[in-house]
Parts: C-alpha cells; sequence; structure tokens
C-alpha cells in the first residue's frame, strides 16, 4: 500500500514521521493510496488543507497534546489498519469575509469560522440566517461556526454544543455575550447561509479565522457549507469519531 506520511514539528511527531517512512516508504501524494498525519489535532487540520489532496482519505496518528481527530499512535501492520478503518465523510465551511478596504478573502474551516472583538471594546453584530435577520445586535467578544467535526474544539470551550458527527447540523455560539444576555446560541441546518454584520467596524474593529487562516479588520463575514471542498478521515472500528463525540457528552 503507498502511503504519504506529515507530521507535526515536535520532536515526537519528527521521530514518528522518520521511523514510519523508513518502514513503509514515502509516496508522492500523487502516488498515494492514504495520507497518514502525524501529531495532534493541529496537524491533522493542516493535513486536509494541503493542496493536491483532492479525495485521498486522511488517516491520523497521535503525536501530539490533543489528539481527537487522531487514532492511536501504533506502527505495526498500518497498511492493514488503514485497509480496515471506518470511512467519516466530514463537510467543511467557506469563509467569505469582507474588509473594511472592500477585499474579499476566502477559506475553508474544517473545524470552525471565529470572529473576535480586536480591541478593548465589545464588538457589535447583527446575524442573519438565509437573509433573514435574527439577532439585530449581539454585543459580545465574538461569535463561531463550527461543525460537528469542530464543535468538541473551540465551540465547547465557549460553552458551545458538541453536535454528533453524522448530523447535519451547524453549531451557532456566542463567545462571552453581554447583550442580549441569555441568548446561549443556536443549532442550523447544515444547508443555511450565515452572514454576520459588523456594526461600528472602524470604531470596534473585529477579525474573523478559518482554522488557521485569519482576517483582520472584517465588515461582513457569510458563511455556508463546501460540499465540494469534503474530505475522508479514517478511524479505527475500535476507536470511532462518532463514539468519542457522544462518548464526550457525559464526561463530568
Amino acid at each position: 500500500m503507498k502511503l504519504h506520511f506529515t507530521a507535526g514539528q515536535t520532536d515526537e511527531a519528527q521521530t514518528a514521521l522518520e521511523d514510519l517512512q523508513q518502514r513503509y516508504g514515502q509516496a508522492s501524494l500523487a502516488e498515494a493510496e492514504a495520507l497518514v498525519a502525524l501529531g495532534g489535532d493541529g496537524s491533522m487540520l493542516e493535513a486536509l488543507h494541503f493542496d493536491g489532496l483532492a479525495d485521498l482519505p486522511v488517516y491520523g496518528m497521535n503525536r501530539g497534546s490533543v489528539g481527537f481527530l487522531m487514532n492511536p499512535y501504533e506502527t505495526q501492520d498500518l497498511p492493514a489498519r488503514i485497509k480496515a478503518a471506518h470511512k467519516v465523510r466530514i463537510t467543511p465551511l467557506q469563509m467569505s469575509a469582507t474588509t473594511l478596504d472592500g477585499h474579499v478573502h476566502k477559506a475553508i474551516a474544517f473545524n470552525e469560522v471565529s470572529l473576535l472583538r480586536q480591541v478593548r471594546q465589545a464588538a457589535k453584530l447583527r446575524l442573519s440566517i438565509d437573509g433573514v435577520e435574527r439577532l439585530p445586535e449581539l454585543i459580545c467578544d465574538g461569535v463561531m461556526v463550527a461543525t460537528p467535526a469542530g464543535s468538541t474544539a473551540y465551540n465547547l470551550s465557549a460553552h458551545g454544543p458538541i453536535v454528533p458527527i453524522s448530523a447535519n447540523i451547524l453549531a451557532l455560539t456566542p463567545i462571552s455575550a453581554f447583550r442580549p444576555r441569555r441568548w446561549r446560541g443556536a443549532l442550523l441546518p447544515a444547508h443555511v447561509k450565515i452572514r454576520i454584520d459588523i456594526l461600528e467596524a472602524a470604531k470596534r474593529p473585529v477579525s474573523a479565522t478559518s482554522d488557521d487562516t485569519e482576517v483582520r479588520d472584517v465588515v461582513r463575514v457569510e458563511i455556508e457549507a463546501a460540499p465540494d471542498h469534503g474530505k475522508t478521515l479514517l478511524f479505527n472500528p475500535d476507536h470511532s469519531l462518532e463514539e468519542r463525540i457522544l462518548a464526550e457528552q457525559f464526561l463530568p
């Protein structure tokens, strides 16, 4: 089985990369049957954003601090484990962020798109769903839209809901909402188009981040599903992503 390996920059991940390349070789992305990502969840996200990845499935092994999207690190019988792995198709989000100078920046997010205030003053945002204004003014530190795969990451830290991986749902979660104080966010069908307008953008600047792509001084952010950019993750049968997301909801 032809495999392409990639790794994070930690010593642990780089050592694993060298070991596995010696054992199994290193195919090009064009020749490979699967990509193996070594590191933590950040390394997995980097791999999913590779140019030329196309429909190549990705199998992650944990050599980092956080490995929710990764399998345990095992070097023996790797091709057999990859062939037996369960496939999970994840659909990312596309962010279109318009800045004060009129430029439009587009980026893909497998975890979440987040908006954050840039200065000491809280952000003022207006939220619209499919062209319908739903929240005329949200005063907050920020807001995010998370995919099911990303719902256990930053979204969970901001007290957003955990979304089962098979659910066709997005989590819209405020970050330190001041007004309306009791608004805790919303669960939205994955097909909707979300528009966030920044009110008083010059006075209260806001940045928008799509996974690892940050755009500063935005005035408007539009978010929608990007099924054409979907990717396939591989998980050991006894280490399924769906089971771990379900179990996460029952942790004390």
